[in-house]
Order: C-alpha cells, then structure tokens, then sequence
C-alpha cells in the first residue's frame, strides 16, 4: 500500500510548483504533470475537474512558449531591418543636437547652432577632450535662427590642433548686453554606422550619433 502521507506530501509538492510553470516550458511542465500523476495519492486520486484545469494549464504554457519564440524571431528580424536601414544613411548630410566636432588636422570645422533670438555679437568656446579653452570665436551682429561658424582648425595661438572630436558652447549677446545660451548642433556627411553597442549609431568622422538625436537627414543618394 502506498503511504497515504507521503504520497499527499508529494502532491501538494507538485500542486505548488505548479503554480510557478508560466516561467517554464512545455517539456518541463509536461515532465512535473506527468510525476504529479504517478505520485498522487491512490486513495484520494485527482478528479477530473483538476486533470482538465492542468491540461488547460498546459495548453496556455505551449501557447506561451511558441509566443514568446515567434517574438524572439520577430525582434530579431527587426533588428536585422534597422541594421541595413541605417546603412542607408552613409553619404548624407545629417544634422543633430549636440556639442561635439570632429577636427582633421590642417583642416576646418562648421559649428552650427541657433540663436533664440538676434544677437549683436556671438561667441564661440572651444574645448579639447580635457575640457579645456583652445579656441574662443566671435561674429558681430547675427539674427534668430540657425547660425554656423566656421572654425580653421587652430588654437588661439594660431597653432593648428590635432585631429580629434572637441566640443563647444554658444553664447549670444543681445543689444541690452545681456547674455543668453543657444542650442548647439552638430553633424556631417555620415561615413559610415557602428554596432558594436546595444543599437546602431551613425559615424562622422570621429563622432558617433545615435539616431535618437537627429533632426535633419539631406543629400546623398
């Protein structure tokens, strides 16, 4: 004879677990329904109603499991899509926000922003990795709206500056002689796309610029 209390121990065992197989698969649930069954207690047996309801139980974990492989696939052919999408990009002119340049050396450098308003005089400040002043430019008088400045590549002793990405800030001046910050933008043509992070970012030079960040995509073919 089976030992009724064992037997009722391993059932409730069982029943318990059961309650944890939405976390499994459908091989592991079929495996703990089929040792439930072969250890159930001969003198209090599951009725029909319980084999049913697992069954049913069953039924909802395959669902799930095909659920959650046909996703799997799905993202990965999205992901798949977004990677040749954003090859599409290389040879555009893309603009975004941000305060970054990338600087070849002997070379020039555009340094875009907009201004929230006219100014009479801009001011540029530019800075090497180290987060150093190399640079402060100036232009007179400018209007609300996009504005860009042009930067030769050299610091503010006339040397020219190793290729690198330096960043910059704009400020403007109003007629008042108050000060006010502008939005600073960057960009260029796009050479190429990197993926070596979680997502693909597009390459300009030395810059790297997630798409979250553009606002302007133009040119090429």
């Amino acid at each position: 004879m089976v030992d009724a209390v064992n037997a009722g121990t391993t059932a409730g065992s069982a029943s318990a677990a059961m309650k944890q197989t939405m976390g499994m698969n459908k091989d592991d649930f079929l495996t703990l329904f089929v040792t439930q069954l072969q250890n159930q207690d001969p003198l209090n047996p599951m009725d029909g109603t319980q084999f049913i309801s697992q069954l049913a139980q069953l039924t909802q974990v395959e669902q799930a499991y095909n659920t959650n492989s046909n996703l799997e696939k799905l993202i990965s052919m999205m992901n798949d899509s977004s990677a040749l999408s954003s090859l599409s990009y290389i040879g555009k002119e893309v603009i975004a926000a941000g305060s970054q340049v990338a600087l070849t050396s002997g070379g020039e450098a555009n340094l875009s922003c907009v201004l929230p308003k006219a100014a009479e005089q801009v001011v540029v400040e530019i800075y090497d990795s180290g987060g150093t002043t190399v640079r402060t430019l100036t232009q007179g008088q400018t209007a609300a709206g996009p504005a860009t400045l042009v930067w030769d590549g050299r610091n503010d002793a006339g040397t020219a500056l190793p290729s690198g990405t330096y960043s910059f800030a704009v400020k403007g001046i109003d007629s008042s002689g108050n000060t006010f910050t502008c939005e600073t933008r960057t960009g260029g043509k796009v050479d190429g796309v990197s993926f070596s992070g979680s997502s693909p970012v597009l390459t300009v030079g030395a810059l790297e610029i997630p798409f979250s960040s553009l606002l302007s995509v133009k040119g090429g073919s």
